[in-house]
């Protein structure tokens, strides 16, 4: 069975350093996606709209992986990507120490092979599976961010304005302006991990001034 380590393949875009700030060109990649909006006076972590929707997407990342493992043609095993977020603000500037009103698109990077086909029928199978979950609102695109800065982020996500200050500076400096939306990668849990240890690439797309 053919064997993909997409981590390792997108590792200068999933494990960028911690030290600085780096700019990358994002490819077009596909995910599964799905939209929502924080309720007003919750945090992110505290929404229940973006906790069901992390639910629906880790159910059909791993619905798709085992479907994809378990083809007669040609069976591909790979690991399950992060659970990603876009964040903004509608008709007003995103401020990360603002949440309310947040609007978001949670997404799970998906490997090439996958195809409409396939998930529109993992879809049926986890909506079975999980009936309580909405997995109508799931759906199946290509993302191209294009040019980009990033960086990692350890450390609680109240701490977040730093590093985001940092990365505002670093677009000053080397003749950037932000364009598009705020996009976080959470890796691993951020429902169970700890705090003190929780890892974030931060990444926001970028053009010349």
């Amino acid at each position: 069975m053919k064997k993909l380590d997409l981590r390792t393949a997108y590792k200068h875009l999933y494990r960028p350093s911690a030290k600085k700030v780096s700019v990358v060109d994002v490819p077009a990649l596909q995910f599964v996606l799905v939209d929502g909006q924080i309720e007003p006076g919750l945090a992110p972590g505290k929404s229940p709209s973006f906790q069901e929707a992390m639910q629906a997407l880790y159910s059909i990342a791993y619905t798709l992986k085992f479907m994809s493992k378990g083809r007669e043609d040609d069976p591909i095993d790979y690991t399950v990507m992060a659970l990603e977020a876009l964040w903004w603000v509608e008709g007003d500037e995103f401020d990360i120490n603002r949440p309310d009103n947040w609007r978001w698109t949670a997404m799970i990077m998906q490997p090439d092979h996958i195809s409409q086909a396939m998930f529109l029928q993992a879809r049926e199978q986890a909506r079975a599976k999980k009936p309580e979950l909405d997995m109508q609102k799931l759906r199946f695109e290509t993302f191209h961010e294009g040019l980009s800065m990033q960086i990692m982020h350890f450390g609680p996500y109240a701490d977040e304005p730093a590093t985001i200050a940092k990365m505002d500076e670093f677009a000053r400096q080397e003749g950037y302006r932000l364009r598009g939306k705020h996009h976080e990668i959470y890796l691993g849990d951020p429902r169970r991990a700890d705090p003190a240890k929780l890892k974030t690439v931060l990444r926001h797309s970028i053009e010349e001034v």
